[in-house]
């Protein structure tokens, strides 16, 4: 049954907040999204513009006072916006801290303040080199040194994790975290490293499938609507306030294995080319072997299970990528 609430959708316009305005404006609910349009697109929403339920808003989670008149306007609120893509954080590392914790932290504050409630989205980055598995919400977090920079990210989210359960504890305010694993489908861009989009349209330009490493590291992908509709559930859910829940499908695949079921399921005839981390990120780049999601506690709360496989979702990347005027367009 629709909630008829109003939701403010951080991120809204990007790949999973425009998957999640789609869900919720099609069961009656409101929308109002904020973006910054830096890795959104404003064709990810084209098919509601006439819907008078929809509002969007093109401005940064970093302006406290147009964050402060939105969440004022809506019931529940879903902090998607960050600067997300192992590239992106690698290259930026300042501008990704700034918008990862500071936005947050603006963010929360505002919920606080008109007591919403917020869901905080967060990242299997938390685990860092944890390539034990399955992972649960409880498992260790393995970092390595703060001088490399691709554990800034997972220590920006940890801090967004650390401060809706303080304002949770502390001042009551009602907050549920997620961490996404793998998240992939339709409207993903290929940009900021993403690995499937990325490799979708290497091989239907017929360039070589670049893997960094020596692609035997697994990861696990989720299909963008599976993971809409835990999110729906967790919202919808009151036993899902103060609690955490990892997000993701526990089907490991190599990457190496994925890029060649990639070039088959194209046609293409692509080689795939080995690229050393050192050679994509620069020196002193650190990897995990496994990322792997142990979904247990979401599935006892919701009874939530992903329903699409890898080949639905490889299957659907490939048409959409075909459709596109231009390879490689954003």
């Amino acid at each position: 049954m629709p909630s008829g609430n109003t939701y403010l959708i951080t991120g809204g316009s990007g790949f999973v907040g425009s998957h999640l305005t789609d869900a919720l404006l099609a069961r009656g609910d409101s929308v109002i999204v904020l973006d910054n349009m830096s890795t959104g697109r404003r064709t990810n929403l084209a098919q509601h513009v006439d819907n008078p339920r929809l509002r969007v808003v093109q401005g940064s989670v970093l302006d406290a006072l147009l964050v402060d008149e939105l969440v004022y306007e809506c019931d529940v609120v879903v902090h998607l916006a960050a600067a997300v893509g192992v590239k992106l954080i690698v290259e930026q590392p300042l501008r990704s801290l700034t918008t990862n914790i500071r936005g947050s932290e603006i963010v929360i504050e505002a919920a606080h303040r008109y007591r919403r409630k917020i869901l905080v989205t967060s990242t299997s980055e938390i685990y860092g080199k944890n390539s034990g598995g399955p992972l649960t919400e409880t498992s260790d977090r393995i970092l390595g040194s703060p001088g490399v920079v691709r554990w800034s990210y997972s220590t920006a989210k940890a801090v967004d994790e650390i401060l809706a359960n303080a304002y949770h504890r502390e001042r009551g305010l009602p907050a549920i975290i997620v961490r996404l694993f793998n998240t992939v489908g339709p409207r993903q861009s290929p940009a900021y490293g993403m690995v499937i989009p990325r490799l979708v349209r290497q091989a239907i330009a017929g360039l070589p499938l670049t893997v960094f490493g020596d692609g035997t590291q697994t990861r696990c992908f989720a299909h963008v609507r599976d993971v809409v509709e835990a999110l729906v559930k967790l919202l919808d859910h009151e036993g899902a306030i103060g609690q955490t829940f990892n997000i993701g499908c526990s089907d490991e695949v190599s990457i190496l294995e994925l890029a060649k079921l990639i070039a088959e399921l194209t046609g293409s005839t692509s080689g795939v080319d080995l690229v050393p981390y050192a050679e994509a990120y620069g020196t002193g780049f650190e990897d995990m072997q496994r990322r792997v999601p142990d979904t247990t506690k979401l599935r006892e709360l919701t009874g939530w299970t992903p329903q699409r496989s890898l080949d639905d979702i490889l299957a659907e990347t490939i048409a959409e990528a075909r459709a596109e005027p231009v390879n490689f367009r954003r």
